[in-house]
């Protein structure tokens, strides 16, 4: 599951103590109030991932960049890694054996 989609996850993030707060739309285009409260959250690319505490402060600064970032609580974000790990975790490699072709067959 990747961050935008775990948004859909309606989990009330008032219950976690700590947030994991994920930059998924780009800055350009955004007011200039925006840039500068993802800047005051220390959001300056996309697809990075900040932990801050949950506060009534840091709550209206993402009520302002809501459409913007993707808040998850401490379990959701930890299933997400997990889960990508195990994705790119290596595989045995495929091991095709062909069997001999013998001269006989071939005439």
């Amino acid at each position: 599951m990747n961050a935008f989609k775990a948004y859909k996850a309606c989990v009330p993030i008032t219950w976690s103590p700590n947030l994991y707060i994920t930059l998924v739309r780009g800055i350009p285009g955004t007011r200039r109030l925006h840039r500068r409260t993802l800047e005051a959250l220390c959001l300056g690319k996309c697809n990075r991932t900040v932990l801050r505490s949950n506060t009534p402060s840091i709550r209206g600064m993402l009520q302002q960049v809501k459409r913007l970032v993707v808040i998850e609580t401490e379990e959701m974000y930890k299933a997400r890694k997990e889960k990508d790990a195990n994705q790119r975790a290596l595989r045995p490699p495929l091991v095709i054996r062909h069997l001999p072709v013998s001269a006989s067959n071939s005439s």
